[in-house]
């Protein structure tokens, strides 16, 4: 059994994948597996992987019978992997150098600790790295602890023993899977940051996490609702003050038609109200 698990969830990027295998080749750490899970991808993905490996036994290719969407295919991989540590790699990102040695280095000095996690390195299309994202250690469940601005990300690592504590990944998630699994995590346990640039984050058009704003913040919202269900608390107010401008909320509506009008066709009023959270949608 190898002490890290690598999950690689594909869909249509096997023309990324080189960089991505000789990132794990390279590794300063060399006890792990990289568990791969095809989502049915439409081009030659898997045929491309598949000449990429070779005969490399450390690596482990998995498909779908059909596609099943991102949150369906990463819980799939928790279920296929064999180690206590996992951490996943998208196939069109890399890792730097020293990252699984770091990351396991990490996990074995805080023993409580369900997740570890670091900086990453935005890059071009090509992996040229253009700038850093700085994580945040989360002391406990506050705001920061919602990853409204990424404060928990890539590369993230976990104990699958207390990911089991959870409910898991949700399959229902279309994007922020990771979002939700991170604070699912963070509910049950001590996490970890450590200021290391280990994720190399490869910007371009196809990527899912590229999608527009609009998905990404309805994605993100969708696993929101879903944590306040589980707390038991109410979102409302935190979702006027990120996303509708408090000093024309705090206005006095009811005398003012336009005022009402505007507010009641904002986008975002508009998709709160969809997902339950504006109660006052049907006073405006």
């Amino acid at each position: 059994m190898s002490k890290i698990s690598i999950l690689i969830a594909n869909y249509n990027n096997g023309h990324f994948f080189k960089e991505c295998f000789d990132s794990l080749i390279a590794q300063t750490f060399t006890d792990w597996e990289a568990v791969i899970l095809d989502d049915a991808s439409k081009d030659n993905s898997l045929e491309l992987i598949r000449n990429i490996v070779k005969d490399d036994a450390r690596f482990k290719i998995h498909m779908n019978e059909a596609n099943k969407g991102v949150g369906y295919t990463k819980r799939k991989l928790v279920e296929l992997s064999s180690s206590e540590i996992c951490g996943f790699l998208d196939p069109d990102d890399a890792l730097a150098g020293n990252a699984l040695e770091i990351v396991f280095k990490t996990h074995s000095e805080n023993p409580e600790a369900g997740l570890v996690y670091s900086n990453f390195i935005f890059c071009d299309d090509q992996l040229n790295k253009v700038s850093v994202h700085k994580g945040t250690q989360i002391n406990s469940l506050d705001e920061k602890y919602l990853n409204f601005h990424a404060e928990i990300s890539h590369f993230a690592t976990f104990k699958k023993s207390i990911y089991n504590k959870t409910s898991g990944i949700d399959t229902y998630l279309k994007m922020a899977e990771d979002k939700d699994w991170y604070m699912k995590i963070c509910e049950v346990s001590p996490v970890k940051y450590i200021d290391e640039d280990l994720y190399l984050y490869r910007v371009h058009g196809g990527g899912i996490s590229n999608k527009s704003g609009d998905q990404a913040a309805y994605w993100h919202w969708v696993a929101l609702i879903k944590m306040a269900e589980r707390r038991n608390i109410n979102i409302e107010k935190l979702f006027l003050e990120n996303y509708v401008q408090m000093k024309t909320y705090n206005k006095e509506v009811t005398h003012n038609t336009n005022l009402k009008r505007e507010i009641k066709n904002s986008r975002w009023i508009k998709l709160g109200n969809a997902l339950g959270l504006c109660k006052f949608y049907k006073y405006l």
